[in-house]
């Protein structure tokens, strides 16, 4: 598991950063609702991968970083579960109006009011992660020979019907109905894209669809297990030493699948969305001329001083050509670009 948690940190902070330093070069036009719930799509995953170190250390040296980051550490993933799904369903159902019903009104436009809508959003979620909050605490197993875990610790005789509890709340809230809401929009806007063929929304929402798509798979398998396992916490399915053990096996696996999800947005969109391909590739193109700026501004000054040292009678003359030069290949770098 350290293993899989390092990489999925890795390629999520590269690539999350990546899709917030493209979509900061749009600062040519204003934002519309689902630019900014991408953007904070990006930030909620951001959140989620700065936990995964921890969780890394703990699973080789037991948690070693006290209650309060414990606490933290659980609010923030709970609060990523929550938002992620809850901007995708924000973000479909913007695309119904735009889309199905041709929906225009200012407020789609206005950045004030998408900040406003992900600030509810983030408030919700928030709230909703308060039981995390209070219960996660850090424990030390015997059956892990005393090594401290950070979990939650429910009281002994009402564990089994809180973790019920804990489990179809972040089913129903966290899963179910959010993607009742985007199988909704999208069976309308197909069913509208069908009668009027438009290219430029087509091409737009299949980035929106495989970003929900992806979503689902990634996260589908992890609710499963955890509804089966509130059935077994509330007696509705026979309980038993292997089955449980399975369910432990399979959450684990199954948790670490929705993890990934973190990593494949900046990858759908720069594998489906041709606009940020673009825009990615111009990014990096304009990285790779400062680079190369830099070191030819270097190797100038190294060459300038290494002439003065040898003909310390020219350095004047020396210094106004390497001047000179310099001038004219910056302007010819500033018209090429």
């Amino acid at each position: 598991m350290p293993a899989v948690y390092s990489v999925i940190f890795l390629l999520g902070l590269l690539g999350n950063l990546l899709v917030l330093a493209v979509v900061s070069r749009y600062k040519r036009r204003a934002f519309s609702l689902t630019d900014t719930f991408l953007v904070h799509l990006a930030v909620a995953d951001l959140l989620l991968v700065v936990t995964l170190p921890f969780y890394a250390v703990q699973y080789t040296s037991g948690w070693i970083f006290g209650s309060v980051a414990c606490k933290i550490t659980g609010w923030i993933f709970s609060v990523n579960l929550y938002s992620t799904v809850l901007l995708l369903a924000c973000i479909s159902f913007d695309r119904y109006l735009a889309i199905v019903h041709v929906v225009q009104l200012s407020w789609r436009q206005n950045s004030w009011y998408a900040h406003v809508a992900c600030a509810v959003i983030w408030a919700v979620c928030s709230g909703l992660s308060v039981v995390d909050f209070y219960f996660h605490r850090v424990l030390k197993l015997k059956q892990l020979g005393g090594a401290s875990v950070c979990m939650n610790d429910f009281d002994s005789q009402s564990a089994d019907h809180w973790k019920a509890l804990l489990h179809m709340l972040n089913l129903v809230l966290g899963f179910a109905l959010p993607l009742l809401v985007m199988l909704y929009c999208y069976i309308m806007i197909f069913r509208s894209l069908c009668h009027a063929p438009r290219l430029q929304k087509q091409k737009s929402l299949k980035v929106i669809v495989s970003i929900v798509v992806a979503f689902i798979l990634c996260w589908a398998p992890y609710n499963a297990l955890q509804l089966v396992e509130g059935l077994v916490r509330v007696e509705a399915i026979g309980r038993g030493c292997a089955l449980e053990k399975a369910l432990d096996v399979g959450i684990l696996v199954t948790q670490s699948l929705g993890l990934a999800h973190c990593c494949l947005n900046p990858l759908l969109y720069a594998f489906v969305g041709v606009k940020f391909r673009k825009e990615l590739a111009r990014l990096f193109k304009s990285l790779g001329e400062l680079c190369r700026r830099g070191q030819r501004f270097n190797s100038r000054n190294g060459s300038s001083s290494s002439c003065s040292r040898l003909h310390r009678s020219r350095k004047n003359t020396s210094s106004r050509n390497f001047s000179s030069d310099s001038e004219t290949s910056t302007t010819a770098y500033s018209v090429m670009f």
